[in-house]
């Protein structure tokens, strides 16, 4: 099979791996904002899963990458399975212990409740196990397994909270229904949103348990040197990269006068959910290229390849942008069910910009993962991580959320510019910078058209979107179906 068609295939598979679990946590942003009516209860829970985005840094540690750079070299590669899954375990046994010694000391660091903290530590530390096991699946080309476990996952945690916020109340109201009273909680929402978390996140460790008790055990300390010391830099990179995607959401609690701060995080956080659609896409295809770069980094000019994957990713990237943006009204009301939240839609261009450069950005870092440069991922997002604090500090008194905006955008775009420049120095990769250029430059003319000049009118946007179409489908439409129609060799 033509390996692009190969590699499209399985990006496909991610995608639904990724794209229809968040379809189905979609289903909790109307609700969320439907229970939380004045915005503040979104802004604690915004709160408290940008905290948990950071702990997963560091309770992965860089091992899943190191995972696959290993495996893939290895030829024993039980061994490297079995170093990783124990090195996660006893470090993640380590933290839970630890963060339940230190509960009230993490609650005033976070500002999040105490109560809450045993829940997300419990939420932590299940993620962590469940690492390697759905890194193997991707490292042996399993792309629907994983995307059937990953969509059990929050089918489960969308299941509960449907149960625990809208269902349980009815009941406990029903004096007949005494069961159900004894257990329902008023004013327990974010109790319940965690607590569902807590079972999927269980229920996944349970069906991917057998996965521990097949590994050998076998610990090799110098393997697992090597390994840390790939992972380290990533790691850094991971915690950096981290920052710029959540930390604007704390530094808004932290900055915003008391009173309006956990309103406006909730707004921004709302709206912020919307630009998921270009992160869906950027995972999903990270997800399998990833992999992909690594098995063919040996393989005859691979930077051809590494180039046309590229090409393609901006093509369909520059697509979901405008797309967004023209029906963003229409999504906004979908999902958005408190007008309350649609004060932030102006934040969500921005958002999606700087989502697209950090998609890019992860096609143009293959040049230091393949080349064990990795040092460079952590250069650059800690670049990235001092630009996102430096504005958001600054601006946020001044604009309170479209500073974090710009800071998002502003942190990618450097990051993205930083990679090209660095990577055409010690891996030159031949892009079609002609062509990525011609198509993000109409995209975002096209987007600032409908969003700002044409004011969200959806029947103009359409236009512009079909003439976007007309233009990818004359230009590309041969190399298309070179790819998806006729049969690789």
């Amino acid at each position: 099979m033509n390996p692009l068609k190969r590699l499209f295939k399985q990006t496909f598979i991610y995608g639904l791996a990724t794209v229809l679990p968040r379809v189905i946590s979609f289903f909790l942003l109307p609700l969320y904002t439907s229970v939380f009516e004045n915005a503040s209860g979104y802004g604690q829970y915004t709160n408290i899963y940008a905290w948990i985005a950071i702990f997963n840094v560091f309770l992965a540690y860089g091992m899943e990458t190191a995972f696959f750079r290993f495996y893939h070299k290895s030829e024993d590669k039980a061994k490297v399975v079995s170093t990783s899954l124990i090195s996660l375990l006893a470090t993640s046994v380590g933290f839970l212990i630890f963060a339940l010694s230190v509960k009230q000391w993490l609650s005033s660091v976070t500002d999040i409740n105490p109560d809450y903290l045993k829940f997300t530590t419990y939420i932590l530390v299940l993620d962590a196990l469940v690492i390697i096991p759905f890194a193997l699946l991707r490292a042996n080309e399993k792309p629907m397994r994983y995307a059937v476990l990953k969509t059990v996952n929050v089918a489960i945690n969308l299941g509960f909270n449907v149960f625990f916020l809208l269902i349980l109340p009815e009941l406990a109201e029903n004096a007949e229904s005494v069961l159900m009273a004894s257990i329902y909680r008023p004013n327990w929402e974010i109790h319940y949103v965690l607590i569902s978390n807590v079972i999927a996140s269980g229920i996944t460790l349970l069906i991917l348990l057998p996965g521990y008790f097949k590994a050998s055990y076998t610990f090799d300390s110098k393997l697992w040197k090597q390994m840390m010391k790939y992972a380290g830099p990533v790691m850094i990179a991971g915690i950096a990269f981290t920052i710029n995607e959540v930390l604007d959401k704390i530094l808004l609690t932290q900055i915003l006068p008391s009173d309006i701060a956990e309103t406006e995080v909730g707004k921004y956080g709302a709206c912020y959910k919307l630009a998921l659609f270009m992160t869906l896409f950027g995972t999903a295809f990270r997800m399998g290229v990833e992999p992909f770069f690594f098995s063919h980094a040996n393989s005859e000019k691979p930077e051809r390849t590494y180039a046309q994957i590229t090409n393609y990713f901006v093509i369909l990237g520059s697509i979901i942008l405008l797309g967004v943006i023209v029906f963003i009204d229409v999504l906004g009301k979908l999902l958005l069910h408190n007008p309350v939240y649609w004060e932030a839609l102006n934040v969500v261009p921005i958002i999606l910009l700087g989502s697209f450069c950090l998609g890019i950005y992860h096609n143009l870092s293959v040049w230091y993962k393949v080349t064990d440069q990795t040092k460079f991922g952590a250069y650059i997002s800690s670049i990235g991580a001092i630009i996102t604090l430096t504005i958001n500090i600054a601006f946020i008194p001044k604009i309170g959320y479209m500073a974090s905006a710009l800071a998002t955008l502003a942190a990618y775009g450097s990051m993205m510019l930083l990679s090209y420049y660095f990577g055409r120095k010690y891996y030159p990769v031949p892009y079609n910078m002609r062509k990525i250029l011609f198509y993000l430059s109409v995209s975002i003319l096209f987007s600032t058209l409908s969003f700002y000049v044409f004011n969200r009118n959806l029947i103009a946007g359409s236009i512009l979107l079909l003439v976007f179409l007309g233009l990818v489908y004359k230009m590309e439409g041969d190399n298309l179906k070179s790819i998806f129609v006729k049969r690789g060799n």
